[in-house]
């Protein structure tokens, strides 16, 4: 799939990239990232390339991130080309420590940091404003009003949720359809081959309830490139991961994976990152995978994955070697088959008649 075919971010009209432009690295302020001048680089080749979908967060690089951004389009290269592109920002990060009203999802800072993150971006609106974590603190039709006050004044095209329980993005979006305010149309969650939990209970109240989902984090931190393998030393790398958590992460299990993934990519001809993307993007539900660039190399890699696919065979292995652990409820309702169809097949779903069934009608009182 070109960069290029859009798609539509959940149950709204908006058309966005099939790879999402991370901008967390956008400024070296975290003693990591790129330089502004490599940044406006990354952004050029993007959007050359037929991407439109950018992603950053008010406490990128300390607000940095979006002030590339907002440079970029307003005087550099980007010149002219602003509303040919989705920018996407998120609000909740304190940039003020010591003020409590300076971060979460309440009116007073949604405003406010919305306001800052607009001066920063050099913008009057931005296309897509995510909560970019749950505010335990702040009552979620306060957030839901606020978020809808914002769109009909028209300084936020669409709004979406990031790092939030399921249950809450529920209790949300039916609040949203039952007043008439704006409803949500994404959900950013970390999602890939070696993060699969959020298959439990997130994604299908993606799909249920209209949410496009954009993964991010879609090679755990570097660890599905392949580099970090069974038996060998791992050395500092570089970015944002640090030894110390690598090391925390990478178990047996994520090791037999990623011997799995080295193995299928190259039966397939890929990289293993290539083959990670492949895979995430073809999951169901999944409209944007965001991906992030600190080198042209890294972009050209990442992008690249676009013009490959996994056959059914392949993509089978991977589920395999990744599939996460069951929970529940989600353990326990395929054993309710049975019991409730009575033995008849509904859907395409098969069932048996249960043992402690009335097995005739003599039995039954």
């Amino acid at each position: 799939m070109p960069l290029d075919h859009y798609v539509t971010l959940g149950r709204s009209g908006l058309r966005v990239s099939p790879f999402c432009l991370g901008a967390m690295t956008f400024g070296e302020d975290w003693g990591w990232g790129a330089t502004p001048e490599d940044s406006a680089r990354i952004i050029d080749t993007y959007l050359d390339r037929g991407g439109n979908f950018i992603d950053t967060a008010n406490i990128y690089t300390k607000g940095h991130s979006e002030a590339i951004l907002g440079d970029y389009f307003a005087s550099g290269p980007g010149r002219g080309r602003r509303d040919r592109v989705v920018i996407a920002t998120k609000f909740m990060g304190n940039l003020f420590p010591g003020d409590p009203n300076a971060g979460g999802a309440h009116r007073k800072n949604i405003h406010a940091s919305l306001d800052e993150s607009l001066r920063r971006l050099r913008t009057d609106y931005v296309d897509l404003l995510w909560m970019h974590w749950h505010d335990p603190h702040t009552p979620i039709e306060e957030t839901m009003r606020t978020l809808d006050d914002l769109v009909r004044g028209g300084k936020v095209r669409y709004i979406g949720f990031s790092d939030t329980p399921a249950w809450l993005c529920a209790t949300a979006q039916s609040e949203a359809i039952f007043r008439n305010w704006s409803p949500l149309v994404a959900l950013q969650i970390e999602y890939s081959l070696a993060e699969r939990t959020v298959e439990h209970e997130l994604l299908p109240m993606a799909r249920h309830l209209g949410l496009g989902v954009t993964p991010w984090s879609p090679l755990k931190g570097g660890i599905l490139t392949g580099k970090y393998r069974r038996g060998q030393e791992i050395a500092q790398p570089e970015g944002r991961g640090s030894t110390e958590w690598v090391g925390k992460v990478l178990d047996d299990r994520l090791l037999d994976l990623v011997e799995v993934l080295v193995a299928v990519a190259d039966e397939a001809g890929m990289t293993p990152a290539q083959a990670a993307l492949a895979w995430v993007q073809g999951r169901d539900g999944v409209a944007s995978t965001i991906i992030g660039a600190r080198t042209m190399e890294q972009l050209d890699a990442n992008l690249a994955a676009l013009d490959f696919t996994l056959d059914d065979t392949h993509r089978a292995r991977l589920d395999e070697a990744s599939a996460p652990p069951p929970h529940f409820p989600n353990a326990f309702l395929p054993y309710m088959a049975s019991p409730s169809q009575g033995g008849t097949t509904i859907n395409g779903c098969e069932s048996s008649v249960w043992h402690m069934s009335p097995q005739s009608d003599d039995e039954r009182w």
